[in-house]
């Protein structure tokens, strides 16, 4: 399956945005979907993460109440809607599919990936 996500861009401390992840193939459905982030200088990290019926999600403790994962599987589209940012939101943000079954865990890897967005929150 190939990704690319979309919808980056500078937004304001407090503002919102909503990512975009597109994917190719007729397998969407069968694929759990997350998206991770990377600060400059520091390890990628784990943002949230859907199931393949979009019935269930996990988040980062950093994330929770704020940002909320969903899918469209008719679309094959990913979607992460990024609410009251900060500064430490700032990063280049990845989605990735992966064929393990969901599970209510933070995950480190993922089988595939998607180029990045960037997503800068100024002060």
């Amino acid at each position: 399956v190939q990704l690319q996500a979309s919808g980056g861009g500078l937004v304001q401390a407090g503002g919102s945005l909503r990512l975009s992840c597109a994917a190719s193939g007729r397998t969407f459905s069968t694929y759990i979907m997350g998206w991770f982030r990377q600060a400059p200088g520091k390890e990628r990290e784990f943002v949230a993460v859907i199931s393949r019926s979009g019935g269930s999600t996990y988040y980062a403790d950093s994330v929770k109440g704020r940002f909320r994962i969903s899918r469209d599987n008719a679309k094959n589209t990913v979607y992460l809607q990024m609410n009251s940012l900060k500064p430490e939101d700032t990063a280049v943000y990845y989605c990735a599919a992966d064929s393990r079954i969901f599970n209510y865990q933070v995950y480190y890897n993922m089988d595939y990936w998607g180029k990045g967005t960037q997503v800068t929150v100024s002060s």
